[in-house]
C-alpha cells in the first residue's frame, strides 16, 4: 500500500519539475511561444499527464508569477525584520522592490511580459500579493509610532496611502512606460520616498 505522504510528496516533486522545465522555457523564449507539447516533450511525458497537475499553461503562468512575486515579498519581509529604523526600512524597501521590478523587465524582458499578462487576468494572485506588501507596510509604520517617528494615527491607512503613493514605481506597466520613456526613476523614486516619510512623520 502506497503511503500517503510519500504519495504526495511525489506529486509535489513532479509539479515542481514541471514549473522548473516550464520556467527555463519562459525565460529562454518566452510564456506565448511555449506550449504544453513542448513542456510535455521537455520532461519526457505526454501532455495528457501534464495536464493531470495544471488544466492549462495559463495555470502555470499564474504559479510562476506568484513565485516572482513572492521573491519581492521575501525582499520586503527580510528589509522589515532588520534594526534599522522605520524609516530607513521604508526607504529600503521600496528602493528594493522598485530594482526588482525593474531587473526583472531589462534582463528577463520575458518573464515580464508574463507577469504583466497575469496581472491583467488573475486579479487573486496581484490582490493577495499587494495585501501581503500592505501588510508589511503597516507592521512598519507600527513600529515607526512607536518609536516616535511617525505620527498618523490609523496604521492600516496610512500603508495604503503609501502603496498608492509607491504604485508608479511597483506596477510592472507602469515600470515599462518610465524606462521606455527614459524616465530616471532612481531619483523621482527617491523624490517620492521624501514625500512618503515627510507624510508620516506629520500630526494630523
Amino acid at each position: 500500500m502506497n503511503h500517503p505522504i510519500r504519495v504526495r510528496t511525489d506529486l509535489d516533486s513532479v509539479r515542481a519539475r514541471i514549473l522548473e522545465v516550464a520556467e527555463k522555457h519562459f525565460r529562454r523564449i518566452g510564456s506565448h511561444k511555449t506550449s504544453m507539447y513542448d513542456i510535455a516533450s521537455d520532461l519526457g511525458m505526454s501532455r495528457a499527464n501534464v495536464y493531470r497537475f495544471f488544466p492549462s499553461r495559463d495555470a502555470i503562468n499564474g504559479f510562476i508569477c506568484k513565485r516572482i512575486l513572492d521573491e519581492a515579498a521575501d525582499i520586503a519581509f527580510a528589509i522589515a525584520r532588520t534594526n534599522a529604523t522605520a524609516s530607513e526600512k521604508i526607504s529600503r524597501l521600496l528602493i528594493a522592490i522598485h530594482n526588482h521590478g525593474k531587473a526583472t523587465l531589462i534582463e528577463q524582458k520575458h518573464m515580464h511580459d508574463m507577469i504583466v499578462a497575469v496581472m491583467r487576468e488573475d486579479r487573486e494572485i496581484v490582490k493577495a500579493h499587494i495585501e501581503w506588501m500592505v501588510t508589511i507596510f503597516e507592521a512598519i509604520i507600527r513600529e515607526g509610532i512607536g518609536a516616535g517617528e511617525f505620527k498618523v494615527s490609523d496604521p492600516a491607512e496610512a500603508a495604503r496611502a503609501v502603496k498608492t503613493a509607491f504604485m508608479s514605481f511597483f506596477h510592472p506597466v507602469l515600470i515599462e512606460h518610465c524606462v521606455q520613456h527614459g524616465e530616471d526613476t532612481e531619483a523621482s523614486l527617491r523624490e517620492q520616498i521624501g514625500f512618503i516619510l515627510k507624510a508620516l512623520a506629520k500630526s494630523d
